[in-house]
């Protein structure tokens, strides 16, 4: 028994250290590892495609323009290259809203800190028809954000993988 506690407490140890050292070394944080870049970068993720499911509305089409950079580049395997957030809102608004809304798979996603600039998150993600509520569509993506003073913004995002959603 003592030794089966002991061994118990050696593992629990071992994956502290281990959560630990991936974090600290740059490597990817997850919800498991309790991490204030991956709370801001998972609660930005939340709020600008919040925006984007919600963006038949006016209001909420301009606060989704709002998380990206005016320079944005727009990477879709599918879709090709936006080179600009008017051109990528243009997009949006003629294909997305009313049409279907964006959910984040479960597990996912994860954060990577990029020193001195920001933070990549990535995961994948699968687009739900609003007229039918079929998750018909999964892709993964990567987004760059940079936090320049707190004021994070999307420079770059790339949206590949689009694949039936079996």
């Amino acid at each position: 028994m003592k030794n089966l506690i002991s061994l118990i407490a050696a593992l629990i140890a071992t994956t502290a250290l281990g959560a630990s050292a991936a974090t600290s070394s740059g490597g990817p944080t997850t919800k498991q590892v309790a991490d204030p870049l991956f709370e801001t970068v998972s609660a930005l993720d939340s709020a600008v495609f919040g925006a984007f499911n919600n963006c038949s509305s006016p209001e909420q089409l301009q606060k989704h323009a709002g998380y990206f950079a005016p320079d944005i580049e727009f990477y879709h395997d599918t879709g090709g290259v936006t080179w600009s957030r008017q051109e990528m809102l243009a997009n949006t608004e003629k294909y997305v809203c009313g049409n279907f809304r964006r959910e984040l798979v479960p597990g996912t996603f994860k954060v990577f800190p990029v020193k001195d600039f920001g933070a990549i998150a990535q995961g994948s993600h699968r687009f739900c028809q609003f007229a039918n509520g079929k998750c018909e569509g999964v892709a993964d993506f990567a987004i760059v954000w940079s936090n320049q003073n707190g004021n994070w913004q999307i420079t770059r995002v790339l949206s590949y993988g689009h694949r039936p959603n079996n």
